[in-house]
């Protein structure tokens, strides 16, 4: 036991961090006083643009590594890294704004570019299948920046009460709420082979006849501690008969890079790279998967952010164009640009609409999704294939899948997540 405790007492302990310290991307410490220090792709590339020389990609990509590894603020036992996607809403957004404020055509512009810029930046991440933080930081700082504009512009005017105020406090708390339950966890699906190590004999038996075999062409599928059963046990023969028979639906169902048989109406996000359960989309507002588990939070933050919004809008447009209807003060309000705090809180208001637009089309397509049965994620694949019935210009895609009633499934909608779903054997894919 001696030298046990020599050469434990001979081990370096690590120090702890200080605030401005930290670990960077190569294992070493670190100060955020040295963010500029010891960067030479950084100095090349400002010699290159000094010098009006062209980059390359590669050097480009080295120095956003490094700024993103570098952004750090302090923090109890350590500074914490800040993404630098959330950095251009938080500075771009009230520019935009207040220079939109300045007159009617500088408004037009700025608020009819802003979503091309959006829409820009999002297929811009979605074609090299980045996860962003731009758009929930977005969405999260334009909630809190029209309401501080609200306080300090529209309110001090008189014509909001005490209870109008609460009433859109609690509203924005409620947005929050649900938006914090519907970033949990979507429904995600592990791979139970690093839980249960080994399959019974039954499983093994039913996976060695047809199913194994016509599997083994696929990546990854050589193990039987790799695959995983799609059903249950009660589900079990039902799962075999899938396998042995079908060998294309067992090529669809198998994730390769999350080693396991899919169950019905599971998909493989490839942002997040993991599959999850009866996956409607991946939404960038919440960076997350919109699942079997929080769908439902999803659709309500939709619906109170639309009711919050709209009734922010009707009491900025009382308020700074009286007299006038909600409709018509959008359109015409005379007068508006000449006091600026009118100017800043009208274009607030154009800014919110096209926001709420925006938002509003989106829950129209997910009541439509769940009055069918489909997800956003079939209805896209039905649409490549050519499959289903199309209606209203492809507004509404019916799969005829799923589809059990207008009252059975918003039924099964509201059961999601509660309670484990054991599917009839026509439904598994």
């Amino acid at each position: 036991m001696k030298p046990l405790k020599k050469n434990k007492a001979e081990e370096p302990q690590l120090e702890p961090l200080c605030c401005c310290e930290y670990i960077d991307r190569n294992g070493e410490k670190n100060h955020v006083a040295a963010c500029l220090c010891d960067c030479q792709d950084l100095d090349e590339g400002c010699d290159r643009w000094i010098t009006c020389k062209s980059m390359q990609p590669e050097t480009c990509e080295r120095i956003m590594d490094t700024i993103s590894d570098r952004l750090r603020i302090p923090w109890l036992r350590g500074a914490k890294k800040v993404n630098i996607s959330i950095i251009p809403p938080l500075i771009l957004l009230p520019v935009f704004l207040r220079v939109a404020s300045w007159h009617l055509l500088l408004g037009v512009v700025v608020l009819t570019s802003l979503p091309g810029l959006a829409l820009w930046y999002y297929y811009l991440t979605h074609r090299r299948k980045e996860q962003t933080l731009f758009f929930l930081g977005l969405g999260l700082f334009s909630l809190g920046y029209m309401y501080y504009v609200f306080l300090q512009e529209v309110v001090p005017k008189g014509r909001v009460g005490p209870a109008q105020l609460a009433l859109l406090t609690c509203g924005l708390f409620l947005v929050l709420l649900a938006l914090y339950r519907a970033k949990k966890n979507p429904g995600y699906l592990r791979n139970p082979a690093s839980k249960d190590k080994s399959l019974s004999s039954s499983q093994v038996e039913c996976l060695s006849r047809d199913g194994l075999e016509r599997t083994r062409g696929l990546p990854g599928a050589g193990s039987l501690g790799s695959l995983s059963s799609r059903t249950p046990k009660d589900d079990l023969k039902g799962s075999c008969r899938v396998l042995a028979g079908s060998p294309a639906k067992v090529k669809e169902d198998w994730c390769a890079k999350c080693q396991l048989v899919r169950p019905a109406r599971a998909w493989h996000c490839r942002l997040c790279g993991v599959c999850v359960r009866r996956m409607d989309h991946h939404c960038v507002w919440i960076n997350s998967c919109v699942g079997e588990s929080n769908h439902q939070a999803f659709i309500l933050a939709l619906s109170i952010f639309l009711l919050t919004s709209v009734y922010g809008i009707t009491l900025t447009l009382d308020t700074i164009c009286r007299d006038r209807s909600v409709f018509t003060a959008l359109f015409y309000c005379p007068g508006v640009y000449a006091d600026y705090s009118s100017a800043l809180s009208f274009t607030c208001v154009w800014y919110s609409v096209i926001i709420t637009a925006g938002m509003a089309y989106i829950f129209l397509i997910q009541l439509i999704n769940i009055s069918y049965n489909v997800t956003e994620r079939e209805v896209q694949q039905a649409l490549r294939q050519k499959t289903g019935r199309r209606l209203l210009c492809g507004l509404i895609v019916d799969t005829g899948q799923y589809n059990r009633g207008f009252l059975r499934n918003w039924h099964q909608f509201s059961t999601l997540g509660t309670a484990p779903c054991h599917h009839p054997a026509e439904d598994i894919v």
